[in-house]
């Protein structure tokens, strides 16, 4: 089963995590867990003098990968670049490991 499970990371503008952790669950993972991130990319906004960055928030949900393609498709489809939530996808394996009492 870890073989095909798969860390699904996905990036939007705050305040719109609840929307794709609803997402996230109508196509079947059980939930994800929200971030609070500060972006540093090209998109700063200056107010009053004072350099705004925009605030991020990052999901994380570990999925099975036919879950995880779903998820990312219907992302970057309603949520992905030049839309509000200004989402961002990627997946990356997950590992199991075993430790033993030595």
């Amino acid at each position: 089963m870890t073989e095909n499970m798969k860390a699904l990371f996905i990036i939007v503008n705050a305040g719109f995590s609840e929307q794709i952790v609803e997402v996230v669950q109508n196509h079947g993972a059980r939930g994800a867990t929200i971030i609070p991130a500060r972006g540093t990319g090209k998109k700063f906004v200056k107010v009053l003098g004072i350099q705004y960055e925009p605030e991020r928030e990052i999901l994380l949900s570990v999925v099975e990968e036919d879950i995880a393609l779903k998820i990312t498709a219907d992302v970057k489809e309603n949520y992905g670049k030049n839309t509000p939530t200004n989402g961002l996808c990627f997946i990356l394996p997950v590992a199991d490991y075993m430790f033993k009492n030595e």
